[in-house]
């Protein structure tokens, strides 16, 4: 084969190279490959995790807010809230960091239980480690049975929205959406039923 033969093979055999590593991905070795249809779907479903991680820890720490709210408005109603706040805290701490575990209801919700000052909200967890925006104060009725009704239907919101969440969520973090659902539940109904306002 003449060198210009050679050089023409050569040529052709680069650009077909070149062709061939388009639109392929770097991978840490420095070598490039195209990502494979599992590994699409992986980073597809770790990302919907991950929204929907969010979701979960934003609810909680909005039902954790409206506590800190009516106990600020209401600081009588604090034995009864008191042990519920710790409950809601400790939810949207394990659901932000993807815990397993929920604080027994029984063991939260006694409506004697000792009062405690309340956490700040400044202390509650960060689920992602970002800034959020302020968001606008919590309205609070002037009404301590009122605000009771709302605390109820804001618990009974949270527990249908992390209900819903079951569908789509892993299996591990499905069984922690599960038992938060129930606790929120069981929280609704201590708030109005379970015991005198």
């Amino acid at each position: 084969m003449t060198t210009t033969g050679r050089r023409a093979l050569l040529v052709a055999g680069a650009a077909a190279g070149v062709t061939a590593l388009a639109g392929c991905t770097s991978s840490p070795g420095g070598r490039t490959r195209r990502p494979s249809a599992a590994e699409l779907e992986a980073e597809r479903v770790a990302r919907a995790e991950a929204a929907l991680r969010l979701r979960s820890v934003t609810a909680a720490r909005g039902l954790l807010e409206r506590y800190d709210a009516t106990l600020a408005a209401h600081p009588s109603l604090a034995p009864r809230l008191t042990p519920l706040r710790r409950a809601v805290a400790a939810h949207a701490k394990a659901l932000g960091e993807g815990g397993t575990t929920v604080e027994p209801v029984a063991a939260t919700a006694s409506a004697d239980a000792s009062p405690s000052a309340p956490a700040s909200a400044s202390a509650s967890p960060s689920a992602s480690g970002r800034s959020t925006v302020p968001a606008a104060p919590v309205r609070v009725a002037a009404d301590p049975r009122a605000a009771l009704r709302e605390l109820a239907a804001a618990e009974r919101g949270a527990s249908d929205g992390h209900a819903a969440a079951l569908l789509t969520a892993p299996p591990e973090y499905a069984r922690l959406l599960a038992s938060v659902a129930a606790a929120c539940a069981a929280h609704a109904y201590l708030l109005t039923e379970g015991a005198p306002a």
